[in-house]
């Protein structure tokens, strides 16, 4: 499986990249992406299913560690193909909200 995903950190600084979006930025750049395009209002990285998630946890942890008080991420499956292993995803589960909660 592929995946986009797209990301903002924030606050915003118009002055200079505040130190969570230059972390954030270092950090898809030094991943095994197939695409970054890294912006000044927003990110965008594409690849395989586990190199796309294993960046964006580095990306939350790191630059919320940095400051950043808001991340937005918008994530979409943009096709099938390497990168899929370990994923152990068989599709769509219920919509009950976090893991376990329907279960009680």
């Amino acid at each position: 499986m592929r995946l986009r995903a797209e990301f903002t950190t924030e606050p915003f600084d118009l002055d200079e990249a505040p130190a969570h979006a230059v972390v954030a930025r270092e950090v898809v750049q030094g991943a095994q992406l197939d695409a970054v395009d890294v912006g000044p209002f927003g990110n965008t990285v594409e690849g395989g299913a586990d190199a796309v998630l294993a960046a964006l946890e580095t990306v939350l942890r790191e630059s919320l560690a940095a400051g950043a008080t808001r991340v937005s991420l918008q994530v979409n499956v943009i096709g099938s193909g390497p990168g899929t292993a370990g994923t152990g995803s068989t599709g769509p589960g219920p919509e009950t909200g976090p893991a376990g909660e329907g279960d009680r």
